[in-house]
Formats: structure tokens, C-alpha cells, sequence
């Protein structure tokens, strides 16, 4: 089964760090560029950071760049979202999505939103409160 997982999620107090993680089975990250997503309570789903198939772009939103950094190991088949200085507006459920790419795209810079994901995750609930 092609899936990918989210772990790394939890309490946090603002200002604080979380790192999450995205893993994929059932297939190699290699060729997919990579998103990360999130919905808090009563809002819709909003794009937060993409790292492109080679690994040598990234891409944020307006409302985490600074703060949040992506990164990828393709040997572990894992995408990471570092995120500092966390804020209680970050709280919401973070989802990871993986799109295939072309390799003549791998170089190319990823769009954080929309973002036309062929697997996504089941998310993990991220809470910044004191």
C-alpha cells in the first residue's frame, strides 16, 4: 500500500519547537515533490511548505517563513517540517501530501498552495497553548 505517515506532532508551549515527520511506504520519495498542509478548527486547509523532488528548493507561506524550515532525507524516505517559535494560531492538524513529478521537473520550485498531491497522510494535531 503507497502511503505516507505523519508522527512528531503534540503539546507545545508558544514559542516552543515541534519537528514532524512525513514517511513514506510503499514507494521512494525520490521522484515526488513533497507539501505540508494544515487545518485548524473551522478554517479551510492552507498550504505551509514544499520542498521540491531534488531537494534544493523550498517554498513557505507568508505566515511561517522564518519560522518553519523543511527538509528531506531520501535515503530514510522522509520529509521533516521544523518548526520554531510556535505560535498559538500554528495549532491545527498537519498533514504531509507527496506529488509525483516528472524528472525533467525535479529541479523545479514547488507551489506551496494549490498543491495536486497524489498521496496524502492521515495528519497529526499540532496544540500551542500555555
Amino acid at each position: 500500500q503507497l502511503q505516507v505517515v505523519e508522527s512528531g506532532g503534540g503539546l507545545v508551549q508558544p514559542g516552543g519547537s515541534l519537528k514532524l515527520s512525513c514517511a513514506a511506504s510503499g514507494f521512494t520519495l525520490d521522484y515526488y515533490t513533497i507539501g505540508w498542509f494544515r487545518q485548524a478548527p473551522g478554517k479551510e486547509l492552507e498550504g505551509v511548505s514544499c520542498i521540491n523532488s531534488s531537494g534544493n528548493r523550498t517554498n513557505y507561506a507568508d505566515s511561517v517563513q522564518g519560522r518553519f524550515t523543511i527538509s528531506r532525507d531520501n535515503a530514510k524516505n522522509t520529509v521533516y517540517l521544523q518548526m520554531n517559535s510556535l505560535k498559538p494560531e500554528d495549532t491545527a492538524i498537519y498533514y504531509c501530501a507527496a506529488k509525483r513529478v516528472l524528472p525533467v521537473f525535479r529541479q523545479a520550485m514547488c507551489v506551496v498552495w494549490p498543491f495536486d498531491g497524489d498521496h496524502w497522510g492521515q495528519g497529526t494535531q499540532v496544540t500551542v497553548s500555555s
